[in-house]
């Protein structure tokens, strides 16, 4: 099959339901307009439809190989990688002070949602760049920044993250990996990082390395971590930057999916590095890169819902099993109920995880805005919006790559189609820059540290829609008000549940419902405003299903989140096989 990048969808949902014109008022994006946004959409389009997207089987088949120290890559990597280089594509987020094209992130993330519809593995290099990129602009000093900045915006040198380690797991607080500080001013660093992701490959001229450490004397867990840039090679006595670093990749993991990224465990000896950001606030500046990569996986789970939905409704438009008992029949499978049923339940989550990630991109946007008010009430927005999008967007993204195989049937299960692959693909999205559950904990936790203001802003919101259906002339759409009202008083409830608990471990329990139950009910939000701005039969058909097949889940959710603890842990130690 081929891939087709939706530019239509993007460009309803930018510009007829969430305002994205509100972008071109924002300083930082001056000179930046619709027709700008037309013309980077379509050459997105071009170049992930027909030259990338035909590497993605043969990314799964032919996965990066370590032989001698030396990755190398998916035949075809290169040359795609030097035509995106070409097209400026490497920098398409970072500042045009040092080389970028400072585009917003909702276009970037436009771009990413392409790029990984067609090929997850192959995007996953940009989309480490972009956030190391971010972190260096908002961190690093000004001399570090003329270094690293216009290389990686260009693409001759690439980014990671590297957090991981292997007795530490998420719990970045427990590294053990070194620093200490040479009389240059640079830092010696030694240790392990291990799930690097393009943490080798041959495809740029050096590999920059965001390395979490701890210095000597450091307080002890998260309060004594900072944050080094370790490049692979440094400069030599003519200044070429061609000198070994005793930086190794010592092994590339075998994984259940994205075979065509490299995954390595990265070993430093007295590697040489650059402090980013201030001693003992690693943290903090390596948390810029995770709030970018945090929206940019939720992308990834979008791309993958977006493939597996046009793979399914490609193979039950011309697959011909069985009769269905209806009028106008075409003689597929597609005219059965069931298969129907999955297809829309396909198409209407896709829609409504690409409306939550574009919303949660534009309101980051929209904080840099030079209005304080409009900035400081975007910033909040973004960041409660981000955990949802990172979380609920890759969970459904499982989900619909598990549908589409069902959709397919038996041939689902054989790796000829490609379906089998785009959900081994899209499974570690949900694990990826922290678990989905460690996103509901940020939820539960930080983002209602402000007594539920956020979340109320967002809950709003949905009132206003619910308003704007009951003076709908439209019998559906009045309909729709009422479903969606009766769920948001299920999510008031358990808001409200949520900030009268004392006992944290109360709200632990629930936190991965209460999550997947606020999703739910944005993604109603979202196609039903849709309904309500185009006044199209389909867009009403799409609002109505979701909201009679799909939004009941969300009390279902809102329920399960008031659980509380005691049905977690009042079971005995024989239970979990403890003597």
């Amino acid at each position: 099959m081929s891939y087709i990048a939706p530019i239509d969808e993007t460009k309803f949902w930018l510009n007829e339901v969430l305002d994205a014109k509100r972008l071109f008022s924002i300083s930082n994006f001056n000179g930046f307009k619709e027709e700008d946004l037309n013309l980077i959409l379509g050459e997105a389009a071009k170049i992930t439809s027909e030259s990338i997207y035909p590497l993605n089987q043969k990314s799964d088949k032919i996965p990066a190989n370590l032989e001698n120290g030396i990755c190398r890559t998916t035949p075809g990597f290169k040359d795609a990688y030097e035509l995106l280089v070409q097209g400026g594509w490497t920098g398409i987020s970072g500042s045009q002070k040092y080389g970028g094209m400072g585009l917003p992130s909702t276009v970037t993330s436009c771009f990413n949602e392409y790029f990984g519809s067609a090929c997850l593995s192959f995007s996953l290099l940009f989309l480490m760049s972009q956030g190391q990129i971010d972190a260096l602009e908002n961190h690093a000093s000004e001399h570090i920044k003329n270094i690293f900045l216009p290389k990686l915006n260009s693409g001759e040198w690439t980014g990671t993250m590297n957090l991981t380690e292997p007795q530490a797991g998420s719990d970045v607080g427990a590294l053990t990996t070194k620093a200490e500080k040479n009389n240059d001013g640079s830092y010696s660093i030694t240790g392990q990082k291990i799930y690097i992701s393009w943490g080798e490959h041959d495809l740029s001229s050096n590999i920059c390395h965001l390395v979490l450490a701890r210095l000597p004397d450091s307080p002890k867990g998260s309060k004594g971590v900072s944050l080094f840039i370790v490049p692979k090679f440094i400069q030599n006595e003519e200044d070429e930057w061609l000198l070994e670093n005793n930086v190794k990749a010592i092994s590339l993991e075998k994984k259940m999916g994205m075979h065509g990224s490299p995954t390595a465990v990265i070993e430093y000896r007295q590697s040489q590095g650059w402090l980013v950001g201030e001693e003992n606030a690693g943290l903090h500046a390596m948390f810029t890169m995770m709030n970018n990569a945090r929206l940019g996986v939720g992308v990834e789970g979008l791309s993958q819902c977006e493939l597996a939905t046009q793979k399914a409704l490609e193979f039950a438009k011309t697959r011909k099993q069985g009769y269905a008992k209806i009028d106008n029949g075409k003689g597929v499978i597609l005219d059965h109920p069931d298969v129907r049923r999955m297809l829309i339940t396909m198409k209407s989550l896709t829609v409504a995880v690409r409306a939550l990630c574009l919303d949660a991109a534009l309101s980051l946007d929209l904080s840099k805005s030079n209005d304080k008010q409009v900035a400081t009430r975007e910033n909040v927005r973004a960041s409660f919006l981000i955990p949802i999008a990172k979380a609920f967007s890759t969970d459904i993204g499982c989900r619909v790559a598990d549908i589409g195989i069902q959709v397919h049937g038996g041939m689902g299960y054989v790796e000829e189609t490609g379906a089998a692959q785009v959900l081994r693909d899209v499974r570690v999205t949900a694990i990826y820059e922290g678990t989905n559950g460690i996103q509901a904990i940020d939820l539960i936790g930080r983002k209602l540290s402000d007594s539920g203001k956020a979340a109320n802003c967002l809950i709003d919101e949905i009132k206003k829609t619910v308003s704007e259906c009951y003076d709908n002339a439209d019998q559906q759409i009045k309909d729709m008000g009422k479903r969606l009202s009766r769920s948001l008083e299920c999510l008031e409830i358990s808001l409200a549940w949520m900030l009268k608990q004392k006992d944290i471990n109360e709200r632990l329990a629930g936190a991965t419902p209460f999550l997947k139950a606020f999703g739910m009910i944005l993604g109603a939000n979202y196609l039903v405003k849709a309904a309500i701005k185009a006044g199209s039969p389909d867009r009403t058909s799409l609002a109505q299903f979701y909201c009679l097949n799909i939004l009941p889940e969300m009390e279902a959710y809102g329920a399960m989140s008031k659980g509380g603890k005691d049905s977690l842990y009042d079971f005995s130690d024989k239970f979990f096989g403890f003597s």
